[in-house]
């Protein structure tokens, strides 16, 4: 009688000789060696990777404020209240859209950042450099995610106007006007509560290309009005904006978008004021008319009384 055959294979019987057992391929026998000595990857510390996640993160960042956004630090009150800078207090920190006007016009409202241009800061005082290769990196540093001043002389103020525009100040209320429409203006700030006076300017046609700005702290702005003796040298190449200020990011207390409130939607028109000498005209015809007025209306009156003199 056969006996029965075993289902296992044969190279799986533990009674087998190492004779008996097939024999195995040389390339087999290579990749079993391979799979024995082969070790688990072993993971790099943290303490290692840090240092390459900083730069990632660097280059990140400066790609990012380059092209995209950029945080800017306020360094003046001359934006007040919208934007907080007063001396010697924390200024607000700011993201700037990069991206917007490489599509779109500045519009009339838009707080933008801009670099200042020669009739602006060719009398400017340029900041002190420190001899300290390690305080300028960190300056840098600082300038690039806007926890410092930039090194370049850059502003932020409100549009007012754009090129082709006339605008000047004032009317009769003392609002600015533009186009001869009296400007809504509900960010406007008074440090001096008692004292909300414009200071008056000439009207003055913004050049294509350029943007007319102005200050929300009105009384403490030194912006187009001044700039380069004012007129047409304080209006800014459109070129020179470096963007659209959008968000308050820093503190937190502060946290919030940046009004872009158009102020010549709701504007009004109105009769400008004239000069004093033009105003003082009607005045000088009446005196001057009155005269003769007068010296017609007396002959008139003797000649009447003559005539009445004669029928008695």
């Amino acid at each position: 009688m056969a006996e029965p055959v075993s289902q296992n294979a044969p190279e799986d019987d533990p009674d087998r000789s190492e004779e008996d057992k097939p024999r195995l391929s040389r390339s087999e026998e290579r990749g079993g060696s391979r799979r024995r000595r082969a070790k688990p990857a072993k993971k790099r510390s943290f303490w290692k990777e840090l240092p390459i996640l900083l730069v990632i993160a660097l280059v990140l960042t400066i790609l990012i404020q380059t092209f995209l956004a950029k945080v800017f630090m306020i360094p003046s009150g001359s934006m007040e209240a919208t934007l907080h800078g007063c001396p010697g207090c924390t200024g607000d920190r700011i993201l700037v859209d990069r991206v917007t006007y490489d599509f779109t016009e500045p519009s009339p409202g838009d707080v933008i950042v801009f670099k200042g241009p020669p009739a602006w800061t060719n009398n400017e005082v340029p900041p002190q450099e420190s001899s300290n290769i390690i305080v300028r990196g960190l300056r840098g540093l600082g300038s690039l995610v806007g926890f410092a001043p930039p090194d370049e002389r850059d502003f932020v103020k409100r549009v007012i106007a754009v090129g082709g525009q006339t605008v000047q100040c004032c009317d009769t209320q003392g609002r600015v006007v533009v186009d001869g429409k009296a400007l809504d203006e509900p960010y406007v700030h008074w440090e001096d509560a008692a004292n909300q006076t414009e200071h008056t300017f000439e009207p003055v046609k913004v050049p294509a290309g350029t943007v007319w700005v102005m200050g929300d702290n009105r009384n403490n702005s030194d912006d187009s009005r001044f700039q380069g003796g004012g007129g047409v040298n304080g209006a800014v190449p459109v070129d020179n904006i470096i963007g659209k200020a959008r968000i308050i990011v820093l503190p937190p207390s502060r946290w919030g978008g940046i009004s872009d409130h158009n102020p010549q939607e709701s504007a009004q028109p109105v009769a400008l004021g004239a000069p004093a000498w033009q105003s003082g005209f009607p005045l000088g015809a009446g005196i001057a008319a009155a005269w003769p007025a007068l010296f017609l209306g007396r002959k008139l009156k003797s000649g009447l009384r003559r005539a009445a003199g004669r029928h008695r």
